[in-house]
């Protein structure tokens, strides 16, 4: 079997993990969760950004209510745009846009109480072969500077082309991190220029997941879930998956060649360094 057999194995396995994700009682769950929050315009998106980046999920105090959490006291909020709506004169039916009005928001990562439901777990185990510092070594060769970060919020890591740069939470299990790093090599490779977030996260942790099969490391746990949520679910997942393909299994590729390459001639532990 060729290189790029094993790669497209490895691939047809990520697209069945998927496949079996998305026709699950916990799938579900979790989209019946998700359909509480908004989806706000780009304006607001960027208002959410601007304010807290590492925000991944927020809503208002009622809404968190609903959900069984709520919002912890001395918490900063969050401020987006809302549309104040009021009736024509005899019309019930069709509202008219007056004006915008401030309202504060919260990210999850504000807020104590009833688990959310999630198909992206973080992965819990050790790194027996030592696959994060050959990983470390690729990045370093590639240009970028690999460094351990203490993250505000769910943040697993991220990558920097302007400061050539890549950081990867300290406090993970030794697999996530390497599971987050073979992700944020991927976006060092890939993703100079961003056009879709989704497609880009979608390639990414598609990467990882090959990077970390083919190196003995199981890391579907996470990568089904992760891959299925930025894609919108899981038709769009595979659909996405098969497009991107190609790029998948060349910078899956890169990796993996250059990790073999590093090791044969003994420069991890030196670049790492």
């Amino acid at each position: 079997m060729t290189g790029n057999d094993r790669h497209q194995a490895l691939v047809d396995k990520l697209l069945e993990g998927i496949e079996a994700l998305t026709s699950s009682e916990r799938w579900q769950g979790y989209l019946d969760c998700q359909s509480r929050f908004h989806h706000y315009s780009y304006r607001n998106a960027m208002l959410v950004h601007l304010q807290r980046p590492s925000a991944s999920q927020v809503a208002g105090f009622r809404a968190w209510r609903k959900l069984g959490r709520s919002v912890r006291k001395g918490e900063k909020a969050i401020w987006i745009l809302a549309p104040m709506l009021s009736h024509r004169d005899g019309d019930d039916d069709e509202a008219v846009v007056r004006g915008f009005k401030f309202v504060p928001v919260f990210d999850v990562t504000q807020t104590d109480g009833r688990a959310l439901p999630s198909v992206c777990d973080r992965l819990v185990g050790d790194d027996p072969d030592d696959v994060f510092p050959a990983l470390r070594a690729v990045g370093e060769s590639l240009g970028f500077h690999v460094v351990d970060h203490d993250f505000d919020g769910s943040v697993n890591g991220d990558c920097s082309h302007l400061e050539r740069r890549i950081r990867i939470e300290l406090r993970n299990s030794p697999l996530q991190r390497v599971k987050t790093l073979a992700h944020e090599l991927a976006h060092a490779l890939l993703h100079a220029e961003v056009e879709d977030r989704s497609v880009a996260e979608l390639e990414a942790e598609s990467v990882a997941y090959v990077v970390c099969q083919a190196l003995g490391l199981e890391t579907g746990g996470y990568s089904f879930g992760y891959v299925t949520s930025w894609a919108g679910g899981g038709d769009s997942a595979i659909s996405g998956i098969r497009s991107s393909c190609s790029r998948i299994q060349s910078a899956s590729a890169e990796v993996l060649e250059a990790v073999t390459s590093l090791r044969s001639d003994g420069l991890v532990a030196a670049i790492s360094a």
